[in-house]
């Protein structure tokens, strides 16, 4: 019940939670009055109808919080509130109570057509739900737009189980029928160790790629190879959803391979092998191409670092050559003569070793002078080509667009790899490449042209990097790097929801008009700007127009902001870490979301005590070893790594951490820090091994890693957390959080630094209704665009560079729209897309799209950045805010900085963990705060809306990590109490 929506109706309310569900209307105050007598009686009509309309269902009225109970009664106007009506002596009343606010509500009971409903609601569901929580869930929304009570919560698991069962078992026996003896028994091989080895080749199944080295791209190369050889699950699991096989994939992935042999079920041993063997061709596809163009951009990168080793070696003969023509230029001023002038000059190229030495000195500096790092590419390319093309073999890459001279030139070079011919005829459309490129390519001497076939093949491997990135190309059974066209939501089914979809966001519903309204807009704007200018004493312009902000003022701190804080420190008290994962859970229940990946309860004594211990291990960095070694009463080693890996996923430790956000909430302190609708972004380097595929050596922290990729709340709460390549633009995955997040929280407004924006986030931005507000480092190099070419302004004229092309949006906004359309119904996540979107292609109209919106929402931010003080210090505040945050969660860490597992999916849960460790902090703290204003404030000291807003809830000090680790979990806080502050705060 626990892990469910199922409604629990003792929990204490707030008062604004009061107000908001249970106060009285005129109409409930009409039907009071006519359906019950005395004061008893109305008072517990009143209880039985609000807590009917707020939980869907009619609690034991013992049950309901006393809170609730004088809320109601002081509504009713009764100062000495009478007891409620008891269960027992007033059966026939409460049930006639209960009838009149059925009738009253349009509600109906449970066995009319309850059971009915929910059959067909769950058999739906299982189709792609598997926990049997998301599935009670199912049932109690769709009772719910039913407007039918909710039964007892027994009933509903007892059903929901059943029917899951008979949904699982069709999918077994749907599997279990097609396969044939030899599938079976080759894949019953799977989970034995073989005569010669000493793992079993499902280990093998679940293993992670390392670093893009040679070796690595070898081994996951025949990794691919012998996955190709496994059963095809593609025929075998025909009919099964992609979103059921991604489950069916995770819990096998978490079992051992006695638990699969242990299965009696016909068929599902084998649907789960065959759904992990999917998803681990898919991976490797994937991965082996992420291999293919992290190798491609280290051969870029290394003829770049070998062009500057050559330029700094020659840099010596470059300047005795220009020595060399100073002293010719000195000659001529002095011989008037042109005979004497060129004996001199004769003479002087002699000395310096003669005309022919000078020549070959001359082409030696001209070769490597300018940025042609081309010729450099081949020896370092050489080294790895072989596997190069032993992995595109193994790949059925294929064209996103008409144009196909990108894969026939591939086909072309894969076709002579064996060549010792250094020309090929010059017969291949090289359109894809960029003109530099051509003239390097393509051979132009005495005879007919040629193509240089050693050129040829470096150029088409990294056109086929950038083809990939851009999504020009596809693979073929990958899915980072499938054709995400396939993935958008199809345009007859995007039709019906654009009007709506328009109307939520008010934007106009077709192309012109939104255009239209974009242009105005930025007229005005930069009108508006214009028109200011004089009064704007903060901003500047040169005569290039680059412009110049001063820099403000630091605000000034409240009177009396350290005596406060010293007060606030002496009254909070000291709580150990491990109590505070306790407390925190007590409130809100985080760790009912954790459990194995069937969804069956955990087998595990003690398992709310063991999942706390693994949150704090694993949130710590401490690891499971140093863990259990400190208190090994609790968990031994194995056993937390068990429950890291079969009973906690990065989509449980999200969940859980939006329990904690929405007890967060329920104080108002937070709502002093900031109102909820803004977010912030920001990565952090965290230090890895080098043993994994995601890791590379950062060129701003200068260390091997990844980045950390944070989203915290105004109100400073942590809302999501991913880890994310070095290399990568963080603005590809700002949005993905938005998205993701399942709290109370939802922000429209997102700040972030230079590196969360870009011209295709802010144009989709602008599509899915977010308002994107960065603090750029570099903002004034940035181009600004006119609306029109023929708009001139007055003062602000020299800012516009460019124009905005109206037609490319007007052109692409039905494709523009497909886009955030398939977002909203999460059939695709931004990143995916801006991964594509951000990559440079001429032949991507739809990024060019993008591009152009982008432009028009970047212009417009920074005229509104530039003459608004006020959205100038909200973005420095905000992204301030997140920069405390990184502090916090490396003292969170303690364990130590770097992340230890090469797994991606570790990686990132491990971020996540930390993540909720800092949530139940910052909720307990709030929650200790908020008694020590009051108490502050009965004590006569001021606590003032403006100290209060300097605080923040990553205060420490009082919290201990160290000491005896001891989880004592008889020692129970009371109810969480969210109490009000000494002033109002606002809703």
């Amino acid at each position: 019940m626990d892990r469910t929506a199922y409604p629990r109706p003792g929990e204490r309310l707030t008062r604004e939670e009061l107000q908001t569900r249970y106060d009285l209307s005129e109409a409930d105050h009409a039907f009071l009055r006519a359906a019950a007598r005395g004061e008893a009686g109305r008072l517990t009509l009143a209880t039985i109808l609000k807590t009917r309309l707020d939980l869907g269902v009619f609690p034991a009225l013992a049950e309901v919080d006393a809170g609730i109970v004088t809320h109601l009664a002081r509504q009713l106007g009764l100062t000495a509130p009478p007891p409620l009506l008891p269960e027992d002596t007033g059966k026939s009343t409460l049930y006639r109570y209960r009838a009149a606010v059925r009738a009253h509500l349009g509600v109906a009971s449970y066995p009319d057509a309850g059971e009915v409903l929910v059959t067909n609601a769950v058999l739906a569901a299982a189709e792609t739900m598997s926990d049997p929580a998301d599935l009670i869930n199912r049932a109690i929304e769709a009772l719910r737009d039913a407007r039918i009570d909710l039964p007892a919560f027994s009933t509903l698991d007892r059903l929901v189980n059943h029917l899951r069962g008979r949904v699982h078992e069709r999918m077994y026996e749907r599997v279990a029928a097609r396969l044939s003896a030899e599938s079976m028994a080759a894949l019953d091989t799977l989970l034995t160790v073989p005569p010669d080895g000493t793992t079993t080749p499902f280990t093998r199944l679940k293993q992670t790629p390392g670093p893009a080295r040679l070796e690595t791209i070898a081994l996951w190369t025949d990794r691919l190879g012998w996955l190709i050889g496994l059963p095809d699950p593609g025929a075998l699991l025909e009919g099964i959803s992609h979103t059921k096989l991604r489950q069916f994939a995770a819990e096998a992935a978490a079992l051992e391979p006695g638990e699969l042999l242990d299965m009696s079920q016909r068929g599902k041993r084998h649907t789960l092998l065959l759904s992990l063997i999917r998803q681990a061709r898919t991976r490797c596809r994937d991965e082996l191409i992420e291999m293919l163009i992290r190798r491609v951009r280290r051969t870029q990168a290394a003829a770049k670092e070998r062009l500057a080793a050559l330029q700094d070696e020659n840099r010596e003969l470059e300047e005795r050559l220009i020595g060399l023509f100073g002293r010719v230029l000195a000659t001529a001023k002095t011989e008037k003569a042109d005979a004497a002038f060129g004996h001199h000059v004769r003479t002087l190229l002699t000395e310096q070793g003669g005309i022919d030495r000078l020549t070959e000195q001359c082409e030696t500096v001209t070769a490597w002078h300018g940025n042609n790092d081309l010729p450099l590419l081949w020896p370092i390319h050489a080294r790895t080509r072989s596997l190069l093309f032993r992995l595109v073999d193994l790949m059925d890459i294929r064209s996103a667009t008409q144009d196909r001279s990108l894969l026939d030139a591939l086909a072309m070079v894969a076709e002579h790899r064996q060549s010792r011919r250094d020309d090929l005829p010059n017969d291949l459309d090289l359109g894809f490449a960029s003109q530099r490129w051509r003239s390097f390519v393509v051979k132009r001497g005495s005879g007919s042209p040629a193509i240089d076939r050693r050129a040829l093949e470096v150029c088409v491997f990294i056109h086929l990097a950038d083809a990939l990135q851009a999504g020009d190309v596809y693979v073929v059974g990958a899915e980072a790097f499938a054709d995400y066209r396939d993935q958008l939501l199809p345009w007859p089914e995007c039709a019906p929801r654009l009007a709506a979809y328009c109307r939520l966001l008010n934007m106009p519903e077709s192309a012109e008009a939104f255009v239209a309204r974009l242009k105005d807009e930025l007229t005005q704007t930069a009108a508006d700007v214009d028109a200011g200018f004089p009064d704007n004493t903060e901003l500047s312009l040169d005569a290039d127009g680059t412009p110049h902000l001063k820099k403000p003022r630091a605000a000034r701190e409240p009177d009396g902001l350290a005596d406060f804080e010293r007060e606030i420190r002496a009254r909070m008290p000291e709580r150990h870490l491990l109590d505070i994962l306790k407390h925190t859970e007590h409130w809100s229940g985080y760790t009912r979301h954790f459990g194995p990946p069937s969804g069956s309860d955990p087998k595990l004594a003690n398992a709310v005590r063991r999942y706390l211990f693994a949150v704090f291990g694993y949130g710590c960095n401490l690891g499971p070893v140093q863990t259990a070694r400190h208190a090994p009463d609790i968990a031994t080693a194995p056993a937390l790594r068990r429950i890291n890996a079969q009973h906690i996923d990065a989509d449980k430790l999200e969940a859980a951490m939006a329990d904690v956000i929405g007890q967060y909430t329920r104080f108002g302190l937070p709502r002093c820090w900031g109102d909820g609708r803004a977010a912030i972004a920001d990565g952090t380097h965290v230090k890895l091994r080098e043993n994994n595929l995601l890791g590379s050596r950062h060129i701003r922290y200068g260390g091997y890693g990844g980045i950390a990729y944070h989203h915290i709340a105004d109100s400073y709460i942590a809302l999501f957390t991913t880890f994310i390549p070095c290399g990568v633009w963080e603005a590809v995955h700002i949005l993905d959080a938005l998205l993701k997040n399942r709290s109370v929280l939802q922000p429209d407004i997102l700040h972030a630094d230079t590196q969360g924006q870009s011209e295709p986030v802010f144009g989709l931005c602008r599509l899915l209704g977010i308002t994107l507000m960065p603090r750029m480092r570099s903002w004034a190099d940035v181009a600004f665009y006119r609306p029109d070419n023929a708009v001139r302004y007055q003062h602000i004229d020299a800012l516009f560079s460019r124009e905005i092309d109206w037609a490319l949006i007007t052109k692409h906004w039905p494709d523009m729209m497909q886009v955030a359309l398939s977002i909203q119904a999460g059939r695709v996540l931004p990143s995916m897309l801006l991964r594509k979107l951000g990559t440079y292609s001429r032949k991507n109209r739809l990024s060019r799209a993008f591009r152009e919106l982008g432009r028009v929402e970047r212009t417009l931010f920074l005229l509104r950045f530039i003459s608004n003080a006020d959205i100038r210090r909200s973005i420095h505040a905000e992204t301030t805010k997140i920069e405390s945050y990184n502090d916090f969660l490396d003292w969170v860490s303690f364990g130590g900085p770097v992340i230890k597992s090469g797994d991606p999916v570790e990686q990132d849960k491990q971020l996540k963990y930390a993540s909720l460790v800092a949530n139940t902090i910052m909720l307990s703290n709030v929650t200790d705060l908020t008694t020590v204003l009051s108490s502050m404030a009965a004590d006569g000291i001021a606590v003032t809306p403006d100290l209060v807003a300097r605080l923040s809830p990553y205060t420490r000090e009082h919290v201990r990590r160290f000491g005896q680790y001891i989880l004592d979990m008889n020692d129970l806080p009371g109810p969480l109490n969210p109490m009000p502050l000494p002033f109002e705060v606002p809703l």
